[in-house]
């Protein structure tokens, strides 16, 4: 007896089987390629989908807390006389730093700035061919307030393309000093909040491994990096305690917290750091005393002045 196909069961994935956001663009999935075009999920696009969308509540929730000051802002604004105009918030602005695909730019848009009228997302990339296909996607999906520019992140903060402040820096995933350059950027950028997730981080490991018998006479303190695989670990781990430090001496709180489980991504360290106005002489104090016990005082003062 043959099966009624209308009492079968289908096998096509609902959206609420992806754990989506309510509103998320089932196109703007596909067109990124973490759905086929029959709208399965592999378990490699799920673990991506997963890193992304709990990046993403990291950044709502910040974007919510500038939105909610913006909004208090206008308001103490329009009870004063009078209101100058340039004073008035116009709409947040994010640059992601390294964004490749752009899959954290587009997701954070489609459920976030594609609800407002105001407010831009910038990704900054080197692969010009990757630029060209964001520009592509935002264009066929009425993104009209994604800008992506083809430079690298240490020269994006002197392009005219850019505004003179932006509200969030993101990088995720930015390789070496990149990751530096961001924070960098972000300073000059006046950026209220940054949200970084590092990558592969060699510059300090390298330092090290160059200075590692002068530092074996000199203090035991270098048994910690003797060995190569120590090495390495030592060297990322202290780049990014550095990277920490010198934000609270700029002005900023920093919070240190796992981006999702290890199984997922073993680059997993977030750093979110939010605006005070207020530097920690302590923490430059004890950045610098760092630098001079690891032996990095000669390459990575300039880094961190």
């Amino acid at each position: 007896m043959k099966k009624n196909p209308a009492n079968s069961k289908s096998t096509k994935p609902k959206p609420l089987d992806l754990d989506l956001r309510p509103g998320q663009s089932i196109e703007l999935l596909k067109e990124l390629h973490i759905l086929t075009r029959e709208g399965k999920l592999n378990q490699d696009s799920r673990r991506k989908l997963k890193q992304v969308l709990h990046l993403f509540q990291f950044i709502e929730k910040i974007l919510k807390e500038l939105s909610e000051e913006d909004a208090a802002k206008a308001l103490k604004l329009s009870g004063s006389q009078p209101v100058l105009v340039d004073a008035l918030p116009k709409g947040l602005s994010l640059a992601d730093h390294g964004a490749g695909k752009s899959y954290l730019g587009f997701i954070v848009y489609d459920l976030f700035f594609k609800q407002l009228s105001q407010g831009h997302i910038y990704g900054i990339e080197t692969r010009s061919e990757l630029v060209e296909a964001s520009r592509k996607l935002a264009q066929r999906l009425d993104f009209q307030r994604m800008v992506f520019l083809n430079t690298s992140v240490a020269e994006s903060s002197l392009s005219e393309a850019m505004p003179h402040q932006i509200d969030v820096v993101t990088a995720l995933h930015a390789c070496d000093t990149a990751t530096d350059d961001a924070i960098a950027f972000g300073l000059l950028k006046k950026a209220r909040a940054m949200v970084l997730v590092p990558c592969c981080q060699a510059e300090v490991a390298a330092q090290l491994r160059q200075n590692k018998a002068l530092n074996l006479s000199r203090t035991p303190l270098a048994e910690l990096w003797r060995h190569p695989l120590h090495t390495r670990e030592i060297g990322s781990q202290l780049t990014n305690v550095l990277r920490c430090l010198y934000l609270e001496s700029k002005g900023y709180t920093v919070t240190v917290t796992e981006l999702v489980g290890w199984e997922h991504s073993m680059k997993n360290e977030l750093i979110l750091a939010r605006y005070t106005g207020r530097p920690q002489q302590g923490a430059a104090d004890h950045l610098q005393s760092l630098l001079t016990a690891f032996g990095l005082t000669p390459t990575l003062t300039s880094r961190y002045p």
